[in-house]
């Protein structure tokens, strides 16, 4: 293979190679500098004149006496089902003290895209734990809902007990984890590990980790690493993988320095113009295929930077994904754990995994019910602050009691609170039985008959003539 030796420029990750021969998008480059030590690259860009290389180990000690080698091949994962229980660096490479792993094969990281028509629609039911998704932001196998996080929230937390839960009521099957940790704190990767070993979670786990002063090139490829496992255990190995994505706004960070370091022209808030199409390739690697057993479910967690959901991080990853699991600083406030706030999160494939058959017939009229209550709950606690409660009616104070008791007993919920769905639509009647049933408008004569019991004294309904 033909050496260069014409190194132009380096700029932060990258560096500018002039008059090579023809070279591929994405090819794999080995840079050997003349102390005699070698860096790996990819190639980023390339034209008649110049390719572009972004070098994974940094691009300290390269200068115009260093070799740059074109492979000829793109970046691929030796995959295996011994990857199961290991913890591997950003690059794929073990960290764990284990052995080297053996594959039974080597997979382009860049994936292939699922043909729209042989995606299979989702409506498996996945049981959290936690009563405020399965509830009122059902997830469904095969859907990606991210989690909405502020800095210094837990949506750590949220996301290893969801890892340690999750399952498929009434069925035994093949269940794996794909964990994958993008610029993370050595402290943050430290608490990942102890609880993935804590509770024998690791045993059906892949982790990948990119720690925070890991190169930010190599933040770019974990998550591809993270969906190729993924892929090659539920599409060859008919397992049912989630996948769990932190941080994507680091991943989103690295895609700027990037194109800073390119002289890109930038979009909103300097990030790439393309980065909506760089995410949906990250994010689109969920889902079912018609004719095969297993599935990916994706939950990316990304941290809204001032806590701003317009930021365009959340607003690009909105637009792709299946809806949002949005964590709230009021909540959170409160000592309230999880701290999700239900009035602004959605899942928008809820409706495929409930009902008769799936979790409970009652399903969808307590979760719309619960969440017209909770609404105008709070909506009452902005006019408390301004005339007082003593100016409400008694239907006022029964619905800003609900709220406050929605929060304690519903929301609310311990870190090891396993709550099974019958139990959490049990808990929602529960909190409706404050309720007369007259003003359950959301709730069918049927359902209020077989569930409903109300727990005040009768309220008379007919006007009383004075």
């Amino acid at each position: 293979m033909k050496e260069y030796k014409t190194i132009t420029r380096v700029a932060g990750p990258l560096v500018f190679v002039e008059k090579t021969d023809a070279v591929g998008y994405g090819d794999l480059v080995r840079i050997r500098l003349p102390d005699g030590s070698t860096k790996n690259g990819q190639v980023l860009d390339t034209s008649e004149d110049m390719v572009v290389v972004q070098v994974f180990e940094g691009t300290s000690g390269i200068d115009r006496e260093t070799r740059v080698t074109f492979l000829g091949s793109t970046i691929k994962l030796g995959v295996s089902k011994d990857m199961l229980g290991r913890v591997l660096s950003g690059a794929g490479k073990p960290i764990d003290n284990g052995p080297e792993i053996v594959p039974d094969k080597k997979v382009d990281i860049g994936g292939a895209a699922i043909n729209p028509y042989s995606r299979g629609s989702p409506a498996d039911f996945i049981q959290t734990g936690v009563s405020t998704i399965d509830a009122m932001n059902t997830l469904v196998r095969g859907q990606k809902l991210p989690i909405f996080s502020g800095s210094g929230l837990p949506h750590n937390e949220i996301a290893l007990q969801i890892a340690r839960q999750a399952k498929v009521t009434g069925a035994e099957e093949s269940f794996a984890i794909v964990f994958a940790g993008m610029g993370i704190t050595n402290e943050e990767a430290q608490y990942f590990m102890r609880d993935f070993e804590r509770t024998g979670a690791l045993e059906r786990s892949i982790v990948f980790l990119n720690l925070a002063d890991d190169p930010a090139v190599e933040r770019l490829i974990t998550p591809r690493m993270a969906l190729t496992a993924a892929e090659y255990l539920a599409f060859e190995k008919d397992m049912h993988v989630l996948v769990i994505l932190t941080d994507m706004t680091n991943y989103c960070e690295s895609l700027r320095e990037i194109g800073a370091a390119r002289e890109e022209i930038p979009g909103r808030r300097g990030y790439p113009g393309y980065m909506y199409t760089d995410l949906a390739t990250i994010y689109e690697r969920a889902g079912i295929i018609k004719g095969k057993k297993g599935s990916i479910t994706q939950l990316p967690i990304l941290t809204m930077i001032g806590d701003d959901i317009t930021h365009p991080i959340p607003d690009l990853t909105g637009y792709i994904t299946e809806g949002q699991i949005v964590l709230s600083r009021e909540l959170h406030g409160k000592n309230i754990y999880p701290p999700i706030d239900v009035l602004p999160s959605l899942s928008r494939l809820m409706n495929l995994g409930i009902g008769r058959k799936r979790t409970r017939e009652d399903h969808k009229q307590v979760s719309d019910q619960l969440y017209a209550n909770y609404a105008e709950g709070r909506d009452l606690r902005g006019l408390v602050a301004i005339v007082g409660e003593e100016a409400l009616s008694a239907r006022d104070k029964r619905f800003l009691d609900f709220a406050a008791a929605f929060e304690s007993r519903f929301v609310t919920q311990g870190k090891s609170d396993d709550r099974s769905i019958v139990g959490t639509l049990d808990l929602g009647w529960d909190l409706l039985g404050d309720i007369p049933e007259n003003e359950l408008g959301r709730i069918s004569p049927d359902m209020k008959k077989k569930y409903h019991k109300y727990k005040g004294q009768s309220v008379e309904t007919k006007e009383v003539k004075p």
